[in-house]
């Protein structure tokens, strides 16, 4: 176009300069005249052409530009196809971004019985069909594999939206159009799935998270409300991104907030009223969560350092009709009381740095929940905890903990890990020795009441135990563990600074003989300890049935099988009597219905000496601990047999002698105090052969071995009956009569 207009002008020029010779011609005299006007002409003819060659440069560089203009605006359509913001805004939504299957299957129009062409695919693709065929289409095909942002779906879309590169064959040209995406952002439309997720999070990455589009419906409110346990909570938009939001409020993490509260309603049945706070508010879900069900139990304070996340908790207090009492630093300001009903005791609020809010006053339940590692705090949070007080902190760095990064784990928690196939009771035996240190620091001791590793968090709920006598004993069950790599078999090292010779000889394992090189690491340092508090768990149980807490339950019921190592879930009422004369951390806890019980005994001096009786019975109760780690029995499989059933091999280990529960660590994981040898011998014994030719000979040499180790456990069995008579019958004639009448195989024996 830009060509033809050029020589459009070109011969414009031209007819203009014919017409003015003839007019000249008609003017023209005499022959000196003539001349005269050939030489002027001749001068203008020069000009003429030197205009003439001004006017096609000109025309020629008119049409370069115009090509580069042509050459620009292509480019900028191409690099549209990639992220175009520039773009004028409004403009309208594609079809293929909709809110709901219902609003796609609404362009369908599938409620009129006749058939219908799919909205998102060419005819040549998909022919019309009826509402249910169509239905199926738009479900499977375009709906199932959407790109989800912000309530919207970017479905497929196979319309001639965009062109796919063409293809020559026999000099021919075909292109045909290929699937992509429409980015509700921007006009971009891309073909792969995984590049439009991270197109999307590009956008989100500088802030781009508002569609430009005329259709679309009115955007939601900055302030989103949620409900959680009769709670509400409004929170900022991108609530679920913590590197986005001043207020994080994760949904996944509910199960947390359930764990945590019931720890709460356990404490606040022993002494009344307590003071609890929550180090890390951000939506100050969890305080108020506090406050709403146990009332005047507690006095709760919800502390966060940003401003915008202090002023998101006042706002939910006040919507939750909350009084709010404000601290931003160690004075306190005046109230403010919330509309509507108002609740006999306030939250406080506070705007500190958590190590400072820690450092200046002293609570009774302290929460920890930071973004990551929580080591950070933990000097802080034992230093002013009050006695037989409860500190609970989820640790979300997962990476480290997980053996993921083990050079994170060592930096954080000065601790030495690898992948193991217990690796998430490794995890949380990590945070107790890291907790357990922090406490022996400010000289307290802790018992550990709960701890919790699942897919997103690591829990760990401890009770403080003031003076250097429980310090000293809580560090001494921080231990260093032998692992083996070839049987993932390992054990705890010995009490002692005596360095031995061969530490392998404590594995019950023989692989360092049997195998080349060195077989064993040395992990941790560990917690040793009991991870659960059996009498705790069966009250925080109570606790979830009655508050409705129906996520806790099922794992609480776990864990106290778990604690007591058994396969029985029959949990029976207990009476009241029996509840309040729980015996934890070797003391009574004192509960309204045993003040008057310790009110009788006069004096501190008859106190202490039923805590210190308390103190002893719990050391000798020590073997009833359950036993620490588990083994997976997928990963002790044998191959080519059929493993029975998970619930009839804790039978079959039971029925052995054996202490035997299932775990939350792992669904598929047996806690035991059986060795790992005898773990794969009963295994072994009870799998059946996939395949009953070839495979015979070896099950049968195996039963041969167990029988006859079968032998020597009812020989042994014998023998130790025959040493307690012995015992009991201390008279030398009926020690001499037992021997006549024995045969001399047993008298040798």
């Amino acid at each position: 176009m830009a060509a033809a207009e050029a020589a459009e002008t070109v011969l414009s020029a031209e007819q203009l300069q014919e017409a003015e010779e003839e007019e000249e011609a008609e003017k023209g005299g005499s022959p000196t005249g003539s001349s005269k006007a050939a030489a002027l002409n001749g001068e203008v003819d020069c000009k003429k052409v030197k205009s003439n060659n001004l006017s096609m440069k000109v025309a020629e560089s008119e049409v370069e530009t115009k090509e580069e203009g042509i050459e620009r605006e292509s480019m900028r359509e191409s690099s549209s196809s990639i992220l175009d913001v520039s773009s004028d805004y409004p403009r309208e939504k594609h079809l293929s971004i909709q809110r709901q299957l219902a609003d796609l299957e609404k362009l369908a129009e599938l409620n009129e019985a006749q058939k219908k062409p799919c909205p998102l695919c060419p005819e040549d693709k998909f022919k019309a069909c009826y509402g249910h065929k169509l239905h199926r289409h738009l479900q499977n095909l375009h709906w199932k594999i959407s790109v989800e942002f912000e309530g919207y779906r970017m479905c497929i879309c196979h319309l001639p939206c965009r062109i796919a590169k063409p293809n020559f064959i026999a000099d021919q040209l075909f292109s045909k159009m290929g699937a992509h995406y429409h980015c509700i952002i921007c006009s971009a439309t891309i073909t792969r799935r995984t590049d439009m997720i991270g197109h999307i999070n590009r956008h989100v990455n500088k802030g781009e998270t508002e569609s430009r589009f005329v259709t679309a419906p009115a955007p939601k409110s900055s302030h989103e409300v949620l409900k959680e346990s009769d709670t509400d909570v409004r929170v900022l938009p991108n609530y679920s991104t913590p590197q986005k939001t001043d207020s994080y409020f994760n949904p996944k993490m509910k199960l947390n907030r359930q764990l945590i509260f019931c720890a709460l309603a356990v404490l606040a049945e022993e002494r009344k009223p307590i003071e609890c706070l929550d180090a890390f508010g951000a939506t100050g879900i969890m305080g108020l969560q506090w406050a709403k069900h146990l009332r005047s139990s507690v006095k709760v304070t919800i502390n966060d350092c940003n401003e915008n996340s202090v002023t998101m908790i006042q706002e939910n207090c006040h919507l939750n009709k909350m009084k709010v009492k404000v601290n931003t630093k160690e004075e306190d300001n005046d109230e403010t009381i919330g509309d509507g009903e108002e609740s006999t005791d306030a939250i406080e609020v506070t705007k500190m740095d958590a190590n400072v809010i820690m450092h200046l006053r002293s609570f009774d339940f302290i929460h920890l929940d930071p973004f990551g590692t929580s080591v950070n705090y933990l000097d802080s949070a034992f230093r002013n905890v009050r006695n037989l007080g409860i500190v609970s902190l989820t640790s979300t760095d997962i990476s480290s903990l997980y053996a993921k990064a083990q050079h994170v784990a060592l930096r954080h928690y000065g601790c030495n890990i690898v992948r193991t196939e217990y690796y998430k009771e490794l995890a949380a035996r990590t945070v107790i020795a890291a907790v357990a240190r922090a406490a022996a620091r400010c000289n307290k001791g802790i018992e550990v009441l709960l701890s919790v590793a699942l897919e997103h968090f690591v829990l760990v709920v401890v009770r403080v135990l003031r003076g250097p006598s429980p310090a000293d004993d809580s560090a001494k069950k921080i231990r260093y563990l032998i692992h083996c790599q070839w049987c993932e078999e390992r054990i705890f090292q010995k009490d002692g600074n005596m360095v031995e010779e061969n530490p392998y000889q404590q594995l019950p394992c023989d692989c360092h003989g049997s195998m080349p090189g060195k077989t064993a690491v040395v992990l941790g340092p560990l917690w040793s300890g009991a991870l659960f508090n059996t009498g705790f768990l069966r009250r925080m149980l109570l606790e979830a049935v009655q508050y409705c807490l129906d996520e806790a339950q099922p794992l609480l019921k776990t864990v106290v099988c778990e604690a007591e190592c058994t396969t029985s879930k029959n949990f029976p009422i207990h009476s009241p009597y029996d509840e309040n004369k729980q015996e934890e951390c070797g003391v009574y806890i004192k509960t309204p219905d045993m003040l008057a019980e310790f009110s009788v005994v006069p004096g501190k001096r008859k106190n202490s000496e039923v805590t210190r009786n308390a103190t002893k019975r719990q050391k000798t109760d020590n073997s009833a601990e359950h036993p620490a780690f588990y083994y997976n029995i997928h990963r002790h499989s044998i191959k080519g047999m059929n493993m029975p059933k998970l619930n009839k091999f804790l039978n079959y280990l039971s029925e052995a002698g054996y202490r035997v529960s299932r775990t939350h660590f792992d669904p598929m994981g047996v806690r035991t105090n059986a060795p790992l040898a005898q773990f794969k011998t009963v295994l072994m014994k009870y799998s059946t052969p996939t395949y009953a030719g070839g495979q015979t000979e070896g099950p049968l040499h195996l039963t041969e071995d167990i029988q006859v180790g079968d032998q020597l456990q009812a020989a042994a069995d014998s023998k130790a009956k025959d040493d307690e008579f012995l015992e009991e019958n201390k008279s030398g004639d009926a020690a001499t009569m037992f021997m006549e009448d024995c045969p001399t195989d047993c008298a040798a024996d």
